[in-house]
């Protein structure tokens, strides 16, 4: 879409919104007091092209917490206050839209999500997350074989790994029934593990006798050693490298749903900026980002995370790493974080941790789950890359895991860094202290029903109940002075962002108040992608990325927050969605 084309669809959305909520009226004028922020000298030059009145408008900004009207000139605040006083930033040119009482707040940061992977249709077919017995998948596979006859590599997604270790049958001899004749790759619906077909170990080299890779377990049958299909964690994702190599079509199937998916969805729920969590650098995910920014088609502020590849030789991939950085102020992509795994997760026993696992899934005495990047490897990309400018995203779920990356901040980090901790699923309290003092973000995602208190004790078996009673301990982090964001991991969770708020509301002992968890969503994430002077809370001097919302989030049930709808999202001062 041309800058120009961009521009006449919002002028008809202005028009189309002005007619919806009215124009000029004083009536329903919000009851919160609002005090008024303007510039210095108001001249003719501050006259606003777009003047918001007569609404209860949420600023995020503790020093003028609500506000009746803001003025917009270009895409930069000029005026928050009340409707009487930003009547000298109006006159004939200048587009009034009345909120009529509804709720505007700033556009929702998400600062954990998967925008190309979670949209492309790189991947062919879906299979049931809740089928117990894999020999049912069968007849789908097959099926979509024959409606993809020309795919070198057959992908899919979406089952639980347990179907697979829990299966009467080798799940290797099941997917060879389906398709014997070409390589085959199913993501389980965590991402962590693959479940493959002979051609494809054929194709990846692997045989009984390849040595685990780092971060990764090639699962095999107990009682005959034979290799039985299921990759675990990095052991899949290498495979699922060679699968997805970049062609022409599978870059076209990355660019078109990222922009005629991913990023209508972002506007239509009120998220105006993101960070890529895992981009994939090496089948050319930041190309897709580049198209994007080219063809002027990006309505979000984008922080990509460039994923650090742990079979990769360091320095060699350091080099790549480096050259591959863009941090130009003006630009709305970034390429200016770095995505690593510290472990695995919780449910294939390969989150690292402290203590043993409970049960053993990984053929591992005395397991204490995988490292992707160990504390010396984490603080050497640490000591290279954070004068370079990156800021290091580090998955890490495991007490293990969170204390390794944790201590690797603490010995190679710098005062410049803004450093963070994605999932914080089990935090040892010795280590809750740590995020504040060493300034490292705890960026926490609520959204899945499976983070809520009630489902905590399904890890029972394998960590016991002591340790999976306090999973995510957002409270405890926010309390201890800690930077709280939240997140969706999108597509694992949906990426409503009133589905987290509402979660994170309402999941006592481990909960946030609204005010807290908004500006987890807001000003501490922009915090994090280093434009925390241009957006994250709504002040003149900053850009105008604003949501208007179809009910006041402070006056209703807590447990209905989930419900509320995105009437009207402003991306740098133009309407880029209308309900």
């Amino acid at each position: 879409m041309t800058k120009h084309i961009k521009q006449a669809l919002a002028i008809i959305s202005l028009l189309l919104m002005i007619s919806v909520f009215g124009c000029g009226s004083s009536a329903n004028r919000a009851t919160e007091p609002a005090t008024t922020q303007t510039p210095d000298n108001t001249n003719q030059t501050d006259i606003a092209t777009l003047v918001f009145n007569n609404g209860k408008i949420y600023t995020v900004n503790p020093q003028q917490e609500w506000a009746e009207s803001i003025a917009i000139k270009g895409n930069e605040i000029i005026f928050v206050g009340s409707n009487s006083d930003v009547t000298p930033y109006i006159n004939s040119s200048t587009s009034v839209i009345d909120l009529a009482g509804k709720m505007m707040m700033p556009g929702f940061h998400d600062v954990h999500m998967h925008p190309i992977e979670s949209a492309s249709e790189n991947t062919h077919f879906s299979i049931d997350f809740d089928e117990t017995n894999p020999e049912n998948y069968i007849d789908i596979i097959s099926k979509a074989a024959f409606e993809n006859p020309d795919a070198d590599w057959l992908i899919g997604y979406g089952h639980s790994i347990f179907t697979l270790l829990e299966s009467a049958r080798s799940p290797l001899a099941i997917l060879d029934e389906a398709v014997p004749d070409r390589p085959v790759i199913i993501m389980e619906q965590t991402s962590h593990s693959m479940w493959v077909n002979s051609v494809a170990l054929a194709m990846a080299g692997i045989d009984k006798n390849t040595p685990h890779p780092t971060g990764g377990r090639i699962l095999k049958d107990e009682a005959t050693g034979a290799l039985n299909g299921i990759l675990i964690d990095n052991a899949g994702n290498i495979v699922m490298d060679i699968a997805m190599a970049p062609t022409s079509e599978s870059l076209q199937n990355d660019y078109d749903g990222l922009v005629n998916y991913t990023l209508p969805e972002l506007a239509k729920h009120g998220i105006t900026s993101i960070s890529d969590a895992r981009s994939f650098w090496q089948r050319d995910d930041h190309k897709t980002w580049l198209k994007a920014q080219a063809q002027d088609a990006l309505t979000a502020r984008v922080s990509v995370g460039l994923w650090a590849y742990p079979q990769a030789d360091d320095e060699q991939q350091i080099e790549d790493l480096k050259a591959l950085y863009t941090n130009d102020a003006d630009s709305l992509l970034k390429f200016n974080q770095i995505k690593l795994y510290s472990d695995g997760i919780i449910i294939n026993a390969t989150s690292a941790m402290l203590a043993a696992y409970d049960i053993d899934l990984l053929g591992i005495p005395e397991n204490k789950g995988l490292n992707y990047f160990s504390q010396q490897r984490i603080e050497k990309y640490l000591t290279a890359l954070e004068p370079v400018g990156f800021d290091f995203h580090m998955h890490a779920i495991g007490d293990r895991g969170i204390r390794e990356a944790l201590n690797a901040v603490e010995n190679a980090g710098s005062s410049q860094g803004r450093h963070r901790l994605t999932h914080v699923e089990i935090v040892d309290s010795a280590d809750i202290s740590r995020f504040a003092k060493l300034n490292v973000t705890a960026d926490a995602q609520v959204a899945g029903n499976f983070t809520n208190p009630e489902n905590w004790h399904e890890n029972d078996e394998l960590i016991g109940a002591i340790r999976a009673d306090n999973a995510v301990p957002i409270k405890s982090l926010d309390a201890a002075g800690a930077r709280v964001t939240l997140s969706s991991d999108w597509n694992v969770s949906s990426l409503n962002p009133f589905i987290g708020l509402q979660n994170a509301v309402t999941r006592a002992p481990q909960e946030l108040t609204l005010t807290k968890a908004i500006q987890a969503y807001t000003i501490n994430s922009a915090y994090v992608m280093r434009q925390e002077q241009k957006v994250g809370t709504i002040e003149a001097g900053k850009l105008a990325d604003l949501i208007v919302l179809d009910r006041n989030l402070f006056a209703i049930d807590e447990h209905t927050i989930n419900q509320t709808q995105v009437l009207m999202t402003v991306f740098d001062g133009e309407i880029i969605y209308q309900q």
